[in-house]
């Protein structure tokens, strides 16, 4: 009972109902010690959002050739920017869950053929302009029309139709059915924009977000303000937020621990510790679907040869990256962009291990001789460059001879990754599989880095996915899915090498709520509408 009179005194305290004297001298009514009654009523005043004051948050990501098109937004930079200007009809809550968010409801058609997204009213754009269907159909024929250069399009190759039924009724016609629909349509390349005889303008940064976007320098910042007519009342605390783009991880950790930044991501798991002990800093770290990878593109010789793409893999040490970059934070992969998270892992595929004998083999069945050039860099992750020595370390033990290529960090996403033929990437994951491939395994998407398309493996990738989208069998579809990740394995392109977690730095002055999503690093790329000063 007196467990209960302090929590219902809490509630009263953090919605300002009583003092914190009051809260206090409850407390120590109920039993409660001074101490203990003091640090509840910090906690709990501390748990209650805030409005105010400007966010400075370090990445670890963005590009001079960065720009406001959502759909070729490709680093966690513009991803954050994208999300704090913008909305999807549904998002991923911090909790894990998906649910609505431009949309209130959306129901499928027995078949999930048919999807229908009832919009929110009075829901309004940075320029005043009314959100209605017109908006929603627009932004999604932008991004798969013919000519689009969208991540999304892939995702989007199964939509047939996309109609309305009055201003707040979006219908979308499948090709086949899709369970995962409403998780495609929260991918952050697809946020909502304002449309103008049927056409946005990508390039405009407006949306219906929490932030009404003020100026973006591609590489280095972007500032933006509160907005006012916000729908989502209790999200967006902060007057004004600004992103700073700080590719040099010691850059980013100094930041934080000097107080030029109030949060930073992709701490070293080296100087964890270190930044443990500071007295004004937090360390958050979250488990989720990030996964680090080296993909070799079928279309750049020599990687096309399915015997040196099984060499590669059988020589690499992957727990020693995992001990040595990580640090213990991940987990070794198997070259499958499938974690425990996700349904329907197929548990029957043995962890590819260092195997010298198999990787010598399948080299000597490739052909191949000379020296096989690995690009790297820390913009792909902290410790990538020290991953791929330790790559080359591990397969000159079976006479492979791997040369590392340090690439610069500005420009590496537009410059090496899905062009050079082998490099390294990181990959935030997908809550579904069909999303993962959809993203970056099948045949029609723009980000498929591997160009694993034409082997008659990578064809029979294709139609499983497809078949399983439509699939409401769970057995049957655990048999499919099964499929598709023994093919990724054993013919794919990607060394999925390590599973690793995210690891934050913030200041204790910042606040967020109990659950910290991990869909993506810092909360799902979206501090700016979840967080707030304490």
């Amino acid at each position: 009972m007196k467990k209960n009179v302090i929590f219902d005194h809490a509630n009263q305290l953090t919605a300002g109902k009583i003092s914190r004297r009051h809260f206090i001298m409850t407390a120590l009514a109920a039993g409660a010690s001074l101490p203990m009654a003091m640090t509840l009523a910090t906690d709990a005043i501390a748990a209650t959002p805030k409005k105010g004051g400007r966010l400075r948050q370090g990445l670890g990501y963005g590009s001079t050739t960065d720009t406001l098109d959502p759909g070729t937004s490709e680093n966690g930079f513009t991803q954050a920017l994208h999300y704090s200007y913008g909305n999807q009809l549904t998002e991923v809550g911090s909790d894990g869950a998906l649910r609505p968010e431009l949309c209130e409801s959306y129901e499928p058609s027995a078949d999930a053929k048919t999807w229908m997204f009832k919009l929110r009213s009075g829901v309004e754009f940075h320029n005043g302009k009314t959100l209605t269907a017109d908006d929603v159909i627009a932004t999604y024929n932008y991004h798969r029309g013919e000519d689009s250069k969208s991540a999304a399009k892939g995702l989007l190759s199964a939509v047939k139709d996309i109609r309305k039924d009055g201003d707040n009724m979006v219908i979308f016609e499948l090709e086949n059915g899709n369970a995962d629909f409403p998780f495609i349509v929260s991918d952050y390349h697809l946020i909502i924009q304002a449309a103008k005889d049927g056409q946005i303008d990508a390039l405009s940064g407006i949306g219906t977000g929490g932030y009404i976007l003020d100026s973006f320098e591609p590489g280095v910042r972007a500032l933006s303000k509160r907005n006012p007519n916000y729908f989502k009342a209790d999200s967006a605390h902060f007057d004004e937020i600004e992103l700073l783009s700080i590719l040099d991880i010691t850059a980013r950790q100094n930041a934080v621990m000097n107080g030029d930044a109030d949060v930073v991501d992709n701490i070293d798991p080296k100087t964890v510790a270190l930044l443990a002990r500071a007295p004004n800093l937090e360390i958050l770290e979250t488990t989720g679907t990030q996964h680090y990878t080296f993909p070799m593109r079928l279309d750049v010789d020599p990687f096309g040869n399915r015997d040196l793409r099984l060499a590669l893999k059988y020589a690499i040490k992957r727990q020693e990256l995992v001990d040595k970059i990580l640090l213990g934070h991940g987990v070794a992969g198997n070259d499958i962009p499938v974690s425990s998270a996700m349904p329907f892992l197929n548990t029957d595929i043995e962890q590819r291990e260092f195997n010298p004998e198999k990787a010598a083999e399948h080299y000597k069945a490739s052909g191949h001789s000379g020296t096989i050039q690995l690009s790297a860099s820390d913009a792909a992750f902290a410790g990538a460059v020290d991953a791929a020595q330790l790559i080359a370390a591990s397969a000159k033990e079976a006479g492979i001879d791997i040369e590392v290529v340090r690439e610069p960090k500005d420009g590496y996403w537009s410059n090496v990754w899905n062009k050079k033929g082998w490099c390294a990437c990181y990959w935030g994951g997908r809550p579904t599989q069909d999303w993962m491939y959809s993203a970056a395994y099948t045949s029609d998407t723009e980000w498929n880095d591997t160009a694993w398309k034409e082997t008659e493996d990578a064809k029979r990738f294709n139609e499983v996915v497809v078949a399983a989208r439509s699939e409401t069998d769970d057995a049957t579809r655990a048999t499919q899915y099964g499929e598709a990740q023994r093919l990724l394995h054993d013919d794919g392109g990607a060394i999925v090498a390590m599973w690793a977690n995210y690891i934050h730095a913030h200041s204790k002055k910042i606040a967020h709520g109990e659950n910290v999503a991990a869909n993506w690093v810092n909360d799902g790329n979206k501090i700016a509408e979840r967080w707030w000063f304490a």
